[in-house]
């Protein structure tokens, strides 16, 4: 299974951050936007943060969870390499009947 070469964007906040902001959030009360901007984060991505939080304790049931995520990501990593194995199949098959159907001849004595 090969690599495509692209590695994700490596993160702006650290994840000890992330998690302290989000516990702010829930347990102040507070609005995200007072938050972020005490601890120096962008609202928008303090907002998302919240919602993922929201999404994996499943109070948020119409998103996907972290891990889902992560899994529908490699599912459609698996699904590609399995296209791309496919149409090798279906052409070395083509290539392989058409050997198949070349006429043999045998050598005359």
């Amino acid at each position: 299974m090969g690599s495509t070469g692209l590695m994700p964007a490596p993160r702006k906040y650290p994840d000890e951050l992330r998690e302290r902001a989000v516990r702010e959030v829930q347990n102040s009360g507070r609005p995200v936007a007072h938050v972020a901007r005490d601890l120096g984060i962008h609202k928008e991505a303090l907002r998302l943060w919240v919602r993922q939080a929201e999404a994996d304790h499943g109070s948020r049931p119409g998103l996907l969870t972290t891990a889902e995520r992560a899994e529908l990501v490699q599912l459609r990593k698996e699904a590609a390499e399995l296209r791309r194995a496919n149409e090798i199949l279906k052409a070395a098959s083509v290539f392989f009947a058409k050997e198949l159907d070349q006429p043999r001849t045998r050598p005359t004595r």
